[in-house]
C-alpha cells in the first residue's frame, strides 16, 4: 500500500519541493497514493525566508486540494530536490517509507519527520486557526549510487497524510521544510569577498524532473502525478535585512521584485506558476549577497582612493620605471655580437677632415662645410677680428662579458672625449688644435650609455 502510495505521490512531491530548492534543486511535484486524475493542487504557495545567517532556510509549502464531490482524497507524496532537517520531537522515522525507497534501488541517508499542520485562511493570530497534524509528515532523504555517474545529489521523499482540511476551501495545509541545500555560496576571490561580501545563489524549480535521482522516482510514480488547478500558484522568496542586501540578478525576467507589505526591511521576489498541461519546467533564481557597513563604504571609498593615487602616483611610477629600465639596459646587453654598438654624442672630426683645414688658406665658410654648423664660437677682445671655433664630441664603447646566449653583462665603459679648437683671424684659419682624452668609467657613471 505504501509502496503504491509512494509511486503515486513521488511526482507530486518532487514538483512541490522543486519550487523551494536552490540552484542544485531540480524538481518539485505532487503525487497521490492511488491514481486520481481528478485531483488538483489549488491554490499553491511556496514561500522561502532567506536571512544573512548560516544554516537551514525556512521553506513553507501552503496548498489545498480540489476533488469531485464525495471523492476520497488519498495520501499525497512530495518529491523534494535536496535534503531537509527533521524535527526529532515529532516522533520516530517511518520505517515502511524507508523500505519502499530502498526497494527502488536508492540508498537512504537520512529520515525523520517534518512539521505539518492546517491553517485557516484569514485566521492570523488566532490559536484556534492552527491545527497541527499529529506525527507531522515523515520523510526519507536518499541518493543514487553506482553506475558511471557515481553518487547523485540527495533528494527527499515526503508523505503528506490526507485530512479533512485538505479539501476545505477555508483551510490550507502547511508543510515546513527547513532546507539544507536551498542556498549555495557563489565562488569569489578574496578581494571580492572582502569588498562585496559573500555572494550566494537561491533557486527553486517547479516541474523540473531531469536530475538524478528525481527522474527515476518520477518514472516510478508518473501515473499518479497531481497537477495544478485553476487557482493562484506562486513561488515567493523573502530576503530580510534589505538595508544590507544587494540583489545582483533575478531570473526569469518576468519575476516580480518588490518590498514586503507585511515585514519591515524585507525584499521579495515572486514568480507566478503556469498550471498548463504537461511537465514544463519553471525556475526562479536570485543571486544576492549581504554586506556590512564597512563594505558599503569601501565600495565608494576604495575607487576614489585608487583614482587619486592614479593621478598623483602615475607620473612618479612612470618616471621611476623609465629610470629603472635605463639603468638595467645600461648594465646588460642583448645581441648576437659580443661587442655592443658604440654611443656617440656631439661632433667627432676624423684626421682626414682635420688635414683638409690649412691655416692661412681655409676660410670660415669652408670650415663650416667640412665640420658642420654644430659649433661653439668664442670671440676674443679687444682684438675684434679674432675668434675660436670649438668642436666637441664623445664616444662611449661598452666592454661586455658574455653571460648566456645573447645576454652579456657590461663590465665598464671606454670613454673618448674629443675637442678641436680652430682659431681664425678675420675670416681665415690661423691655427688648429685637437685633443683626445681617453678614460674608463663604470656603468653607474653613465647610465643608459649602452642602450641599443
Amino acid at each position: 500500500m505504501i509502496a503504491g502510495a509512494m509511486r503515486a505521490a513521488t511526482p507530486a512531491l518532487a514538483l512541490a519541493l522543486a519550487l523551494t530548492v536552490p540552484a542544485s534543486a531540480q524538481a518539485q511535484a505532487f503525487f497521490s497514493e492511488t491514481p486520481s486524475p481528478d485531483l488538483r493542487i489549488a491554490p499553491l504557495a511556496i514561500r522561502a525566508a532567506v536571512t544573512p545567517a548560516e544554516g537551514p532556510v525556512r521553506v513553507r509549502v501552503l496548498f489545498s486540494v480540489t476533488a469531485p464531490a464525495g471523492a476520497r482524497v488519498p495520501d499525497l507524496y512530495l518529491l523534494w530536490p535536496g535534503d531537509v532537517k527533521g524535527d526529532p520531537t515529532l516522533g520516530p522515522p517511518d520505517t515502511a517509507l524507508a523500505q519502499n525507497v530502498s526497494a527502488l534501488g536508492f540508498e537512504v541517508v537520512d529520515e525523520g519527520r517534518l512539521a505539518y499542520r492546517a491553517r485557516r485562511i484569514g485566521g492570523a493570530g488566532d490559536p484556534s486557526a492552527r491545527e497541527p497534524v499529529a506525527g507531522g509528515a515523515p520523510f526519507v532523504t536518499f541518493v543514487q549510487t553506482g553506475g558511471e555517474l557515481g553518487l547523485s545529489a540527495p533528494a527527499t521523499w515526503i508523505r503528506i497524510r490526507a485530512t479533512s482540511r485538505l479539501t476545505d476551501p477555508e483551510w490550507l495545509a502547511v508543510l515546513e521544510l527547513p532546507s539544507l541545500s536551498v542556498v549555495k555560496a557563489k565562488p569569489a576571490t578574496f578581494l571580492e569577498h572582502w569588498l562585496l561580501g559573500q555572494r550566494r545563489t537561491f533557486a527553486i524549480s517547479f516541474n523540473e524532473v531531469r536530475g538524478r535521482p528525481l527522474f527515476r522516482m518520477y518514472l516510478a510514480h508518473r501515473d499518479r502525478l497531481v497537477r495544478l488547478g485553476d487557482a493562484p500558484a506562486e513561488i515567493v522568496v523573502s530576503l530580510s535585512e534589505s538595508h544590507h542586501l544587494k540583489i545582483d540578478t533575478v531570473a526569469p525576467p518576468g519575476a516580480v521584485r518588490g518590498v514586503s507589505e507585511t515585514v519591515e526591511s524585507t525584499e521579495t521576489v515572486s514568480l507566478f506558476l503556469d498550471g498548463g498541461e504537461g511537465i514544463a519546467p519553471q525556475r526562479l533564481s536570485v543571486q544576492y549577497g549581504y554586506f556590512s557597513g564597512t563594505q558599503a563604504a569601501a565600495v565608494v571609498v576604495v575607487p576614489l582612493i585608487l583614482l587619486g593615487l592614479g593621478y598623483s602616483m602615475g607620473p612618479l611610477i612612470g618616471r621611476g620605471a623609465l629610470l629603472l629600465v635605463q639603468r638595467l639596459s645600461g648594465r646588460f646587453y642583448v645581441g648576437r655580437d659580443r661587442v655592443p654598438r658604440e654611443r656617440r654624442a656631439g661632433v667627432l672630426l676624423s684626421k682626414d677632415v682635420l688635414a683638409r683645414i690649412r691655416p692661412g688658406e681655409t676660410t670660415y665658410d669652408e670650415v663650416l662645410r667640412l665640420c658642420g654648423s654644430d659649433v661653439e664660437v668664442a670671440e676674443h677682445f679687444p682684438s675684434d677680428d679674432r675668434r675660436t671655433l670649438y668642436y666637441r664630441g664623445r664616444r662611449i664603447q661598452p666592454q661586455t662579458r658574455r653571460l648566456v646566449g645573447w645576454l652579456s653583462a657590461v663590465r665598464h665603459l671606454e670613454v673618448e672625449r674629443h675637442e678641436v679648437a680652430i682659431e681664425l683671424a678675420g675670416d681665415v684659419v690661423q691655427d688648429v688644435k685637437a685633443d683626445v682624452r681617453r678614460s674608463r668609467a663604470s656603468v653607474g657613471e653613465a647610465a643608459g650609455a649602452t642602450q641599443t
